[in-house]
Formats: C-alpha cells, sequence, structure tokens
C-alpha cells in the first residue's frame, strides 16, 4: 500500500491550499481515509476523515475552513484548506483504516503516507 501526499506549500494568512493524497494497493471503498498534522515538537494531530460512502467528520477547530472530500474510482483523497492560519502549520499526512469507523486517533490507522508540507506566514 502506497499514499503519496501532494498540494503542499507556502501561503499567507487567510489564504487556501488544496491537499491530494493518492492511493494505490488499496481499495478506497474498503477503508476510512483521513488527514492528520502534525506541527514541529507537538503530537500528530487528527484533522478530518471520509467513509467510503462519502461521511465526513471534520475536527471542531477546523470546521468551516477545512473540508474533506474524495473520489473513490481515482482512489484520491482531498483536503481543501481555506482562511488558513499560521497555526495550522505543519506536516500533513494522508491515513488510512480498512473499515468504515470513522476513528479520531491516529493509533487506529494502519497505512500512512510520507506527508506534505504546509507553512502559513503571518
Amino acid at each position: 500500500v502506497q499514499l503519496v501526499e501532494s498540494g503542499g506549500g507556502l501561503v499567507q494568512t487567510g489564504g487556501s491550499l488544496r491537499l491530494s493524497c493518492t492511493g494505490s494497493g488499496l481499495t478506497f471503498s474498503d477503508h476510512v481515509m483521513g488527514w492528520f498534522r502534525q506541527a514541529q515538537g507537538k503530537e500528530r494531530e487528527f484533522v478530518a476523515n471520509r467513509s467510503w460512502d462519502g461521511i465526513t467528520f471534520v475536527a471542531d477547530s477546523m470546521k468551516g475552513r477545512f473540508t474533506i472530500s474524495g473520489d473513490n474510482a481515482k482512489n484520491t483523497l482531498y483536503l481543501q484548506m481555506n482562511s488558513l492560519k499560521p497555526e495550522d502549520t505543519g506536516s500533513y499526512y494522508c491515513a488510512a483504516r480498512r473499515g468504515t469507523s470513522l476513528y479520531v486517533s491516529a493509533d487506529e490507522y494502519t497505512f500512512w503516507g510520507q506527508g506534505t508540507q504546509v507553512t502559513v506566514s503571518s
């Protein structure tokens, strides 16, 4: 299984980015897909996840600014991030777990991408 993230970069406060995660070796329709992030010196933090049938959950601190979506046919997961803040800076990781439960703990996820860096300047 391989998960490859893309779309990170440097953006000013208030800007937007769209992250993508393309998976191979797994079927999105069998997995819950999630986004996590990790700031330097901090623990990995849940961002959002999506079940195979499109049910989504976004962390409270990001609701209204971040949107998760996906295309099962393309094995691709997206994270649209708007109104970005400096505290959103970090490495963003795509993750997958077999099943249907929308767990928010990183420990519940089996497969991980290498991450893509998001930096929001003030």
